[in-house]
């Protein structure tokens, strides 16, 4: 379940909003506020995972409030709302999820409803399932179910993670540090800080140059870097 509040001090606005959440089984609106004073001190005993936050409110806007939450609250989400454009600059440098402008689109709220559920339950199937076999990936708004022994391998890429499975790509929300951890067990292996790759899909350790080394996958023609202080564990997991 995602835990969310709304910062609104329009009530029309605030009303429309919490029709759509009410729309959303696996969304539960907390609590709602009308200005950023109580937001504050609700905050201090409850947490939240997403705030749906006006930025044109009276003593403090919602800038000023989501950077104070930016810093208190890291893992929360911030979805900003507002009937302007120009705030979009300062509400992307406080790396707001999202930013959603009045009126509202139905489509556009019920996508943004979607994404949030999408990665909630990617993160909770992922790192809650102990005996992991399959693991939940998602392609814009589809949720798909991958098994591990299809899995090929597995590339950071800036704030997200590829998951190549049968010469598809799949965008991942978790870190590569945290799928290294979860992949522990099975036979998986971070061959490189930016990628970990299917022991079983491995066709060929190919040195390069400047005594490099790479990895070739089957029916890929990336070719893999292999860190210098992993190649001697490698072979030694390949050859086993």
């Amino acid at each position: 379940m995602i835990n969310c509040i709304i910062v609104e001090d329009e009530l029309p606005a605030r009303e429309e909003l919490k029709y759509f959440l009410n729309q959303e089984n696996s969304i539960k609106l907390i609590a709602e506020f009308d200005n950023p004073l109580d937001t504050l001190n609700f905050l201090e005993k409850n947490t939240a995972d997403v705030i749906f936050l006006d930025i044109n409110m009276p003593d403090m806007n919602g800038i000023s409030l989501g950077k104070i939450i930016t810093k208190m609250y890291p893992d929360m989400k911030i979805v900003f709302i507002t009937a302007y454009k120009d705030y979009a600059v300062d509400a992307f440098e406080i790396k707001a999820f999202d930013y959603l402008l009045k009126p509202y689109s139905e489509s556009r709220i019920k996508n943004l409803l979607k994404s949030l559920v999408n990665i909630k339950n990617e993160n909770t199937t992922s790192v809650k399932n102990s005996n992991l076999k399959k693991i939940t990936v998602n392609i814009g708004e589809r949720l798909y179910v991958i098994s591990l022994n299809d899995v090929d391998y597995i590339e950071a890429s800036e704030k997200e993670t590829l998951i190549f499975s049968n010469q598809k790509k799949y965008v991942s929300k978790i870190k590569i540090s945290k799928w290294e951890n979860m992949l522990k067990g099975y036979n998986f292996y971070r061959c490189h800080r930016s990628f970990i790759i299917n022991l079983d899909k491995i066709t060929e350790i190919e040195q390069w140059f400047n005594s490099s080394w790479i990895i070739k996958i089957k029916n890929y023609t990336t070719a893999i870097p292999v860190s210098r202080n992993n190649i001697k564990e490698l072979k030694e997991l390949f050859l086993a």
